[in-house]
């Protein structure tokens, strides 16, 4: 937050505008017609109404990669990460079930270690995946204007 802008709360009354305004600043989304307060269009996705923290999913995306990486190492991949099946590999469900079979007895961290003998989250790996896509993706979109 800037020094010296203050934070407002959205009143009741304003929390379906200020929604949209959040949607389009963050996301580029605009409501698919004219809304009003009457409309409580946050109510339509599940999170909203059932209190579900979307760090999660954040946080889930991030492991995933990681986890990836990590059984593609156990299973002997070489090559890009994204050319890597873990399919019917011994060693990389040795490894997947030893990380699982803590459950939750014991610390995230000893279960992360565990999977990829690594002590802390690292979102590199979707970057590593997703490398030549974004490599295409920049060369697609170089000379364009892109955003909102």
């Amino acid at each position: 937050m800037a020094v010296g802008r203050v934070r407002r709360q959205a009143s009741p009354n304003e929390y379906n505008r200020h929604w949209w305004e959040l949607r389009e600043k963050y996301q580029g989304i605009k409501a698919p017609g004219l809304r009003s307060e009457l409309d409580f269009d946050p109510g339509a996705k599940y999170h909203i109404p059932a209190n579900v923290p979307y760090m999660r999913y954040f946080l889930a995306r991030i492991l995933q990669f990681q986890f990836h990486r990590a059984m593609c190492k156990a299973a002997g991949h070489t090559g890009p990460l994204y050319t890597c099946s873990i399919y019917g590999n011994r060693e990389a469900g040795a490894k997947l079930k030893a990380m699982l079979a803590m459950g939750s007895s014991r610390p995230w961290q000893e279960a992360l270690y565990a999977m990829t003998s690594e002590s802390q989250m690292d979102a590199t790996a979707i970057l590593e995946y997703f490398q030549p896509l974004s490599k295409w993706l920049k060369e697609q979109n170089r000379n364009l204007s892109c955003g909102w």
